[in-house]
């Protein structure tokens, strides 16, 4: 039986790819039950989903496969979302309508449930037909713009859009939903839509835009690149470190372990010096290797970090002392975030995969 903060709560999870599937690993972690519908032969879009030990975001699920053409599926399923507290779709906006499965039909059955609908675009507007990725979601709403060297934008693989954007929005949508339900006796539906959970990731950046303190152009801010005491830079050996020392204190601290003591460099809040100072932080930087200059900063306040690729992140020992990461049929992956000190999270030991009627029984039950 899974446990955590969200023991008890039940999901239909309807097999997707990317947030979605996501959203359900976040609430499994945290003990709901999260029951996926997979479509026969577990393929979508025409891309074959990953072997289950590697399918990480698919962990701690039971799974029905069932034929979504089949009026009995469909009968299956209205059965379960009778009786489900959420439920989570990613499919473009109509297809759960004409399977049968659209808001007014589930929620005739379950009026308290948390309809949550995931896509790039939105239910509404212009686009919302449209097919797209990470990458598109993020390029209309300003956040790929500012991402990047200056004189080109680079995608931050799809955590913004999918994950950060997507993903977390939804997850907070449900949980939300859900409290709203229990408080008032009425479900509803969750329009996620990606443009929107990554347009609202930009709310700080906007701020400052509005305020004049944001330059419309990349690497040329405080935490853009611009900035050559927040920046990346490469070290004898080739590997990369980072450094974020923002504050005046902190930057003094950077300053003593770069063992440069040039006054000019003190002037760290002029952004026509910046260009000059990283050159001089990058010249510093490659008289040594990345470790070497690790074990300078050791213990310091000067924010600063090694790049770790994904093959060492898992030893730091900072990622060891909190478990940051776990081992599961031997594959490394994340551990369950956030923390819950009284109710924790874990990932869920895999059921045996049962059919509809015997998790139909078990919620009717419960």
């Amino acid at each position: 039986m899974a446990k955590g903060v969200l023991e008890g709560v039940r999901i239909v999870e309807f097999e997707g790819m990317g947030p979605a599937p996501f959203c359900g690993m976040m609430l499994a972690d945290h003990g709901a039950d999260v029951v996926r519908i997979s479509r026969p032969g577990g393929n979508q879009g025409g891309a074959p989903l990953p072997a289950a030990k590697f399918d990480v975001m698919g962990r701690g699920r039971r799974r029905i496969e069932l034929d979504l053409k089949d009026p009995a599926a469909i009968a299956t399923c209205l059965n379960l979302l009778e009786h489900a507290d959420a439920m989570l779709e990613g499919y473009r906006p109509g297809v759960m309508e004409r399977l049968g499965l659209g808001p007014d039909v589930v929620l005739a059955k379950n009026p308290r449930l948390a309809y949550a609908r995931m896509t790039g675009w939105g239910q509404s507007g212009p686009y919302s037909p449209l097919a797209g990725h990470d990458i598109n979601y993020i390029a209309t709403n300003g956040a790929l713009h500012g991402i990047g060297p200056a004189d080109k934008p680079v995608p931050p693989l799809n955590l913004v859009g999918d994950f950060g954007g997507g993903a977390m929005f939804m997850a907070f949508g449900v949980v939300s939903a859900i409290l709203n339900a229990r408080t008032t006796g009425q479900g509803q539906v969750i329009d996620c839509a990606m443009v929107d959970g990554a347009t609202s990731l930009m709310a700080a950046i906007w701020g400052l835009h509005g305020a004049g303190d944001w330059r419309d152009s990349r690497e040329s801010n405080l935490i853009d690149g611009g900035a050559h005491f927040y920046a990346t830079y490469r070290c004898g050996d080739g590997k990369w470190v980072a450094v974020g020392a923002i504050e005046p204190l902190f930057y003094k601290i950077l300053l003593d372990k770069l063992g440069l003591d040039d006054p000019d460099l003190e002037a760290w809040g002029n952004p026509a010096k910046w260009a000059a100072m990283g050159a001089r932080f990058q010249e510093k930087f490659l008289t040594r290797s990345r470790d070497e200059w690790t074990a300078t900063f050791a213990g310091t306040d000067a924010c600063f970090a090694p790049i770790l690729s994904m093959g060492e992140a898992p030893a730091d020992p900072h990622n060891v002392a909190r478990a940051t990461f776990v081992v599961v049929d031997g594959v490394t992956q994340p551990a369950p975030a956030p923390r819950f000190l009284r109710t924790p999270g874990a990932v869920q030991e895999k059921a045996a995969e049962p059919d509809g009627d015997t998790i139909l029984a078990q919620w009717r039950a419960q």
